[in-house]
C-alpha cells in the first residue's frame, strides 16, 4: 500500500497595498528599516510607492 504525503499549504503574507493573501513565494518585497512589506505585483507597488511620495511632498 502506498501511503500518501500530506500537501502542505503555501506561507501566505498579505499584500501591503490591497491584503490579497499570496504564497510568500510569488510576493514582490521590498526590506523596510526593520521589516519586510510584500506585494501582490508591481501594479500595487507602484500604487504603494506613489501614495508614499504624495505624503511626503511638502505644500508650497
Amino acid at each position: 500500500m502506498i501511503e500518501r504525503d500530506k500537501l502542505i499549504e503555501p506561507e501566505k503574507v498579505a499584500c501591503e497595498v490591497c491584503f490579497k493573501e499570496i504564497p510568500i513565494s510569488e510576493a514582490s518585497s521590498v526590506k523596510a528599516t526593520d521589516y519586510i512589506m510584500y506585494y501582490c505585483g508591481l501594479e500595487c507597488y507602484d500604487k504603494w510607492k506613489k501614495q508614499q511620495e504624495e505624503s511626503t511632498e511638502k505644500p508650497n
